[in-house]
């Protein structure tokens, strides 16, 4: 069963795979440094992977600062003592992390344990820090877990399901494999390209630039573009610009501090009529009943 807590205040998504088994989805998207904070007891396994920008996960009461890199990954497991999480995010960041308890990863892997040396019995009590880069192919499947851009009636067993092939990306040492699944996002270039169209749109997002004048500001052509994108983010440009509004719609109303139709413009509707139809079909409410639910 996946149980899921929102902080919009925090940007903080945490959500339970199972017992035992967690995916924490971060994003700051404000001017300063959010800090977050989950105990985390000495059985769990820690993935840290920095999609975006830049974090400081601090441990010792603050005098001990592990940094991780945009496009970088840390894994921590200290079986001797807890190891909470204390991370001070960087404007314009995102991370996406997983904490998984050694009981239930050697559940995973009791196949493979020998592909994974600190699984090994001489090296179980013993703590294990490793870093590395993200591959390309982990950077289609974090995305996807960032976004779970899904019905909510499935995004429950669509995050297992890719957090189970983040792990499986994660730990597997042939490359190759991934480079036939997926070999326009292979090239890191091509990557960074589209994850600039993603920003251009957001940025944008009231008017946003034709898929044309898109794909030349990122110099990328047309087809290359709208490939990309659904294999990054697993929806078209517009596709995922529409998401993207109605969930800053959904906040908005949230707040108090608009009514409908200043939502509406904000968010690039020209009358309130289309704004109100594109709402309900993502939510199947109008934004009236559902400013009237949260009041109930």
């Amino acid at each position: 069963m996946i149980e899921e807590k929102n902080n919009d205040k925090s940007s903080l998504q945490e959500t339970e795979i199972e017992e035992g088994f967690f995916v924490l989805r971060f994003q700051n998207e404000t001017a300063g440094v959010l800090n977050e904070q989950k105990a985390v007891s000495s059985n769990f396994i820690q993935f840290h992977f920095c999609m975006k920008g830049r974090g400081d996960f601090l441990f010792n009461n603050g005098n001990y600062k592990f940094p991780v890199e945009e496009e970088h990954n840390i894994l921590l497991f200290n079986p001797q003592q807890d190891l909470p999480i204390n991370l001070q995010l960087e404007s314009n960041s995102w991370m996406v992390s997983v904490l998984i308890s050694i009981k239930k990863f050697h559940s995973l892997f009791s196949q493979d344990a020998d592909h994974i040396h600190f699984l090994s019995s001489e090296n179980s009590s013993k703590k294990y820090y490793d870093t590395a880069i993200i591959s390309p192919s982990m950077a289609v499947v974090l995305s996807q877990i960032l976004n779970a851009n899904v019905h909510q009636s499935m995004r429950a067993l669509y995050l297992k399901g890719k957090v189970y092939e983040l792990l499986s990306l994660y730990f597997n040492k042939n490359e190759d494999a991934n480079s036939e699944q997926c070999p326009f996002l292979v090239d890191e270039e091509n990557v960074r390209k589209i994850r600039k169209a993603k920003e251009i749109v957001l940025l944008h997002m009231a008017e946003p630039p034709s898929l044309q004048a898109l794909a030349d500001e990122i110099d990328l052509s047309l087809s290359k573009l709208k490939e990309g994108f659904k294999q990054l983010y697993g929806d078209t440009v517009y596709g995922y610009l529409l998401t993207h509004k109605m969930e800053e719609a959904r906040r908005m109303l949230e707040s108090g501090k608009y009514n409908v139709n200043e939502v509406g413009l904000k968010i690039g509707y020209s009358t309130a009529s289309h704004f109100i139809a594109a709402f309900k079909k993502k939510y199947g409410t109008t934004p009236k009943k559902y400013l009237l639910s949260l009041s109930s």
